[in-house]
């Protein structure tokens, strides 16, 4: 059985649906702060959509539910398309994962900072002043639009000028990893680059690669490793006096090791 449900702050239920290979939640009524979604499903892979304006995310469920925080205030707004949350009518989805093969591991439109039980979830050790534009779920939303910085559709991870700079991607579960495709913000001559950096497994493989100033995808090979998490490390900027460099978007390719369900 998969089911929606729309919660308020203190813990009222405001709409529910259920179904059995999926579940669509039509709920009308406006968002208040604190309110929240709640996802269940059957199997630990699902497909699920938390707004219209928002993609459908392509997820791993390990404890088959997870709870999203409606993203209602000022700056956590600002990484959404125009009109996503707001208004009197919301489209909410849940539905089964029965395609195998391989895909993008990494894409997931629904992941948020903090806490989560949905994977793949990207996290930072640093993100420029704490702003939402600038954090590490931006470059896993599956957009690779990157001639801009600030708002949407132009969030981007930012690291605020650390050299020691970090981000790493968890899929929840162990996965084949063929090739990483990494699209840097391109938004000159405001923006800087980086000219080379590190890509590391939780197993420790280790894969070193240059990378270009330029608008467009940038390949790294990995050869099918196995992994459960990759961090993007030891990053070395250009020689040029823009001190920002920033990464619009990572793509994982590979598949599942685990048998869908």
């Amino acid at each position: 059985m998969f089911s929606i449900g729309v919660y308020s702050a203190d813990g009222r239920r405001l709409a529910f649906t259920t179904g059995e290979k999926q579940a669509n939640l039509l709920y009308e009524g406006v968002y208040q702060e604190g309110d929240e979604i709640r996802f269940e499903s059957e199997t630990a892979y699902a497909r699920v959509r938390v707004d219209a304006a928002v993609d459908e995310a392509r997820v791993y469920l390990p404890e088959k539910r997870f709870t999203y925080r409606l993203p209602l205030s000022g700056d956590n707004r600002k990484v959404y398309a125009p009109g996503a949350f707001g208004g009197e009518t919301h489209l909410l989805a849940i539905r089964v994962d029965e395609e195998s093969g391989t895909y993008n591991l990494a894409c997931n439109p629904a992941d948020q900072r903090g806490e989560v039980s949905a994977y793949p979830h990207a996290t930072a050790n640093v993100e420029t002043r704490n702003e939402s534009v600038f954090c590490a779920r931006n470059v896993i939303d599956g957009l690779t639009i990157a001639a801009g910085h600030g708002i949407w559709p132009y969030e981007s991870w930012g690291i605020g000028a650390r050299q020691d700079a970090y981000l790493t991607v968890d899929f929840g579960r162990e996965v084949e990893l063929d090739r990483v495709v990494l699209y840097l913000r391109a938004d000159f001559p405001h923006d800087a680059w980086w000219i080379s950096g590190v890509i590391e497994t939780d197993g420790g493989a280790r894969f070193a690669f240059p990378l270009e100033g330029m608008d467009g995808p940038q390949t790294i090979e990995l050869g099918g490793v196995r992994a459960r998490t990759l961090t993007l490390k030891e990053l070395v900027k250009c020689d040029m006096p823009s001190a920002f460099p920033s990464l619009r978007q990572l793509m994982a390719y590979g598949r599942n090791v685990t048998e869908i369900g």
